[in-house]
């Protein structure tokens, strides 16, 4: 081996001590851990992320094998099931922000993309009913192929009703991610695939940290709603139902004094205001005339 090769090897095994050295270090400086997965990412997606996301996030990309020499060097409490998490080309989040608010960043930060051949629709795809801009051709029976009713209407094709040409987690054909393209539908998305992030000892799978907002809002006020009536019905003092529990113990209060007659200042009126509703009642069962 020359000299020439054999500095370049020597600089070659000092970027990947350096790489590995930078892993620990910031995974000793960082809170928080985020894995992603960048299969299928343009670097023109990858570049555009990681101006969005320089402010708050820090991102090692590497060799797989380097990744897990930096994360054994941190010395995780689930080390193991980290390691386990690296799959297709990972690379490795560095942040101190909340999980949940890093995966919504992520998350806002993907693009619509155009499916290709072979890609895995990510919900029922439908082609919406109404106009295309196509005019009447062998067009008709690539729509027809792909089972969407299509016609000629004001000189134009235009598609009959909602068709379901894929559903989700099917593979789209060549056909269909061609017509998709044409109709300008772009059911995917570009972007960092961030499913695990680690947090002092806790692993969050992408299913707990893609939280529906409005959703989790909804069932939080049902929630409180519902143990605000319990508390009501069961009679639990608190700061929060001690209004509410004193104007309905009044009411009630009131209303048992009323039915049993109790001749106090505050019931008299209601009390005489019954009577004589009894009263006017009995006398139009009996037929007595009264003034």
């Amino acid at each position: 081996m020359n000299k020439k090769s054999t500095t370049k090897t020597c600089r070659a095994a000092q970027a990947k001590k350096d790489v590995v050295k930078r892993i620990a270090e910031l995974g000793k400086k960082y809170t928080i851990i985020g894995i992603v997965d960048m299969t299928n990412l343009p670097a023109s997606s990858l570049a555009s992320m990681k101006r969005k996301l320089r402010d708050s996030v820090e991102i090692v990309m590497t060799r797989k094998t380097l990744t897990e020499l930096g994360i054994k060097k941190i010395k995780l409490d689930k080390e193991k099931e980290i390691l386990e998490k690296l799959k297709g080309m990972p690379a490795i989040l560095f942040t101190k922000e909340n999980p949940f608010k890093l995966y919504k960043i992520i998350k806002q930060s993907k693009t619509p993309a155009a499916a290709k051949p072979g890609d895995k629709a990510p919900y029922d795809l439908i082609v919406p009913a109404g106009p295309t801009p196509f005019t009447p051709g062998p067009i008709i029976s690539e729509f027809a192929q792909l089972g969407i009713k299509a016609g000629v209407e004001n000189g134009k094709i235009a598609v009959k009703a909602d068709a379901i040409v894929a559903k989700e987690g099917a593979v789209i054909s060549d056909k269909l991610a061609s017509m998709l393209q044409k109709l300008g539908i772009e059911p995917m998305e570009v972007g960092l695939d961030l499913h695990t992030v680690y947090e002092a000892g806790t692993i969050y799978p992408k299913s707990v940290l893609d939280v529906d907002e409005k959703q989790f809002m909804e069932n939080l006020n049902t929630a409180l709603s519902e143990g605000f009536n319990l508390a009501i019905e069961m009679v639990h003092l608190t700061k929060y139902t001690a209004e509410t529990l004193i104007t309905k113990a009044t009411r009630e209060a009131r209303n048992v004094g009323i039915e049993a007659n109790i001749m106090s200042p505050e019931l008299v009126a209601d009390i005489l205001s019954k009577a004589q509703t009894i009263a006017t009642n009995v006398a139009k069962d009996v037929k007595i005339e009264t003034q």
